[in-house]
């Protein structure tokens, strides 16, 4: 997610240009942030945390971009994106509560918190007025 967002913060075009130029950086720069708490969890648990493109490549439940989308599209695959996260972690978070493990489900918790919010603000700017 913060790959497509980084990429469709500097790309972004047309007449929402600001508003989504903005939107866009406050999104990668929470994404950034969610990434480095997910990576210090997984060390705490015991194990090495991915940190290339190819192994965030391997992990990831949405796919890159092979095309340059318009703002709307941008917009509509971004949605999908957070949908795909909030899925993910639900399958997670099953795992954790399952081994007890209330820091991870809490982590958990906060991020699905923040995806659906994210998807819910992105989903009304492609409702119609």
């Amino acid at each position: 997610m913060q790959g497509w967002t980084h990429n469709y913060h500097w790309n972004v075009t047309g007449p929402q240009f600001n508003t989504l130029h903005l939107m866009f950086e406050t999104q990668y720069t929470e994404l950034a942030i969610a990434v480095d708490l997910i990576a210090e969890r997984i060390r705490a648990l015991g194990e090495r945390a991915p940190g290339t493109y190819r192994e965030f490549s391997a992990l990831a439940s949405v796919t890159e971009d092979k095309d340059q989308p318009n703002a709307t599209e941008m917009i509509r695959r971004l949605v999908e994106g957070q949908e795909a996260v909030v899925r993910t972690a639900r399958e997670v978070f099953a795992l954790a509560d399952g081994a007890d493990d209330q820091p991870t489900a809490d982590l958990l918790t906060q991020r699905m918190q923040v995806h659906e919010k994210t998807a819910w603000m992105l989903r009304s700017m492609l409702e119609p007025e």
